[in-house]
């Protein structure tokens, strides 16, 4: 594992890492928590490939018993963990696999069947495992609970109590979260047995190599302000976060036509898709990835260098957790949220968990209230007779002739949704793995003449850095970033 360590350039640990792996290796039961990027991952791995590389080889009694479990709230996240546990496991004999939903069942169980040492799996998908028996958790030595927040905000604690259930009463258990709520908390005290606990970081803290700034702008003009920024800095790798997957959809279609390669991911995505996603933006051949909250947690993209929140979260914890994807392993990054009136108040809300601040700048030609620049082939209709697409929702302007029969035929209509009415909403399902609370989806009202009742709804890899984070001195030594 030392030479698996070495290869990667890492030298000097992590203060998570400096004070959570002695007491993995004393096989202490942990209760853990520090901000994000700061290496939690390593935190874990290293030490229990530390303790299963020094235990007798399981495969001289026939097949392998699953010895280690990690639960992770997202499949980014499961993937990534075991990503790691593979590169620092490369030279020793440990078998591991990720399993979640969202891809083909039938060659995680073929694999299962070979048998693992580590199982790195989503809640929902291990539970659809446990049912068909292609899973024997009767033998976990320890059991990891990763961005145990995370999983409690996605409404899996019921999974979470029925896995706990089947493993033994003998076992280790490590709880890593990025927070230290009195939810975590009291899960902590119903299934670790006096813990050792370590908490580097303040509650809530964003990194201190994030410059965070706010840009005052009106809502429909947000895309606008959005792709100025891209263009006009040259940013070449850019997350944006909207609320809804409806938004991040039609935000990435619309940066599209402006000529700047984006893509979503999102709960309703297919997994290959994700993955495709993701890769590409790794790489760099795509300049912008647009996602909603799934996103936030997982996601490890070395040097990072722009995170936009394109909507601000209704929960203020979920800002530290989308900014915190960048100004990781050491590296800088800017974190910029585009803020119309009506998030006044989301931002004093993230303003009081960050207990300061966050500096205001106002782009010139985007302050709020300035009228957008007329282009040639504008035939936006005189002020009050505006259509629904020229409030800022839709992809364009909409000659007056059409917005006036729209509202004769809308008010003329009779036996349908009625005046001012609306069709039923439209439910979308996700994966339980990977969606998170499900987000309310409705059509705008179809009469012009009513205001829309959503002025905030949206319009529409890199090198390698250099190597920060890593093992302490009981394992010989070496400097790890949390992947």
């Amino acid at each position: 594992m030392l030479r698996a360590v070495a290869e990667q350039g890492y030298t000097e640990p992590t203060p998570i890492q400096a004070q959570a792996i002695p007491q993995v290796l004393a096989g202490r039961d942990l209760l853990a928590a520090a901000q994000t990027g700061t290496g939690k991952t390593a935190g874990f791995v290293l030490p229990i490939l530390q303790r299963l590389s020094t235990l007798p080889d399981a495969t001289s009694t026939g097949r392998r018993p699953l010895r280690v479990l990690v639960l992770t709230p997202t499949r980014e996240l499961a993937a990534q963990v075991e990503e790691s546990v593979r590169t620092y496991g490369a030279h020793l004999s440990v078998k591991s696999v990720a399993v979640f939903g969202g891809v083909g069942i039938v060659p995680q169980i073929q694999t299962l069947k070979r048998g693992v040492d580590i199982l790195v799996a989503t809640p929902g998908r291990l539970l659809d495992h446990v049912q068909q028996r292609t899973v024997d958790l009767s033998k976990v030595e320890i059991v990891v609970l990763d961005e145990a927040d995370r999983m409690l905000d996605m409404g899996f604690i019921r999974d979470i109590r029925r896995i706990l259930a089947l493993l033994p009463a003998k076992r280790q258990s490590l709880l890593f979260s990025a927070t230290f709520s009195a939810e975590i908390r009291g899960l902590a005290e119903s299934f670790l047995m006096d813990p050792a606990v370590v908490e580097v970081a303040r509650r809530n803290a964003p990194s201190d190599l994030v410059t965070q700034v706010v840009h005052p702008v009106d809502a429909m003009r947000k895309r606008e302000l959005l792709a100025h920024l891209i263009l006009g800095g040259d940013w070449k790798q850019v997350l944006v976060f909207t609320k809804t997957k409806h938004g991040a959809n039609r935000l990435a279609q619309q940066l599209q036509r402006d000529g700047i390669t984006a893509d979503a991911i999102h709960g309703n995505k297919s997994q290959s898709h994700r993955t495709r996603t993701l890769a590409d933006f790794k790489r760099g051949d795509l300049r912008v990835m647009v996602a909603t909250d799934i996103a936030a947690r997982g996601l490890d993209i070395e040097e990072l260098p722009h995170v936009v929140n394109y909507d601000l979260p209704h929960v203020p914890e979920d800002y530290v957790h989308r900014i915190g994807r960048t100004g990781r392993a050491g590296s800088e990054g800017e974190a910029v949220s585009l803020v119309c009136s009506a998030e006044a108040g989301l931002l004093s809300a993230i303003e009081r968990v960050l207990k300061r601040q966050i500096e205001q700048r106002v782009v010139p030609g985007f302050e709020r209230g300035a009228p957008a620049p007329q282009r040639e082939d504008d035939t936006r209709a005189p002020v009050g007779r505006q259509s629904r697409r020229q409030s800022g929702r839709g992809d364009g302007p909409v000659p007056r002739q059409a917005a006036d029969r729209g509202r004769r035929s809308t008010s003329a209509r009779a036996g349908g949704a009625g005046k001012g009415g609306a069709p039923a909403p439209v439910a979308n399902r996700s994966n339980r793995d990977a969606a998170l609370a499900p987000e309310a989806q409705s059509r705008g009202n179809q009469n012009p003449q009513r205001k829309p009742h959503d002025a905030n709804r949206p319009g529409g890899g890199s090198s390698r850095p250099g190597k920060r984070g890593a093992v302490p001195a009981l394992l010989g030594g070496g400097r790890y970033q949390d992947r």
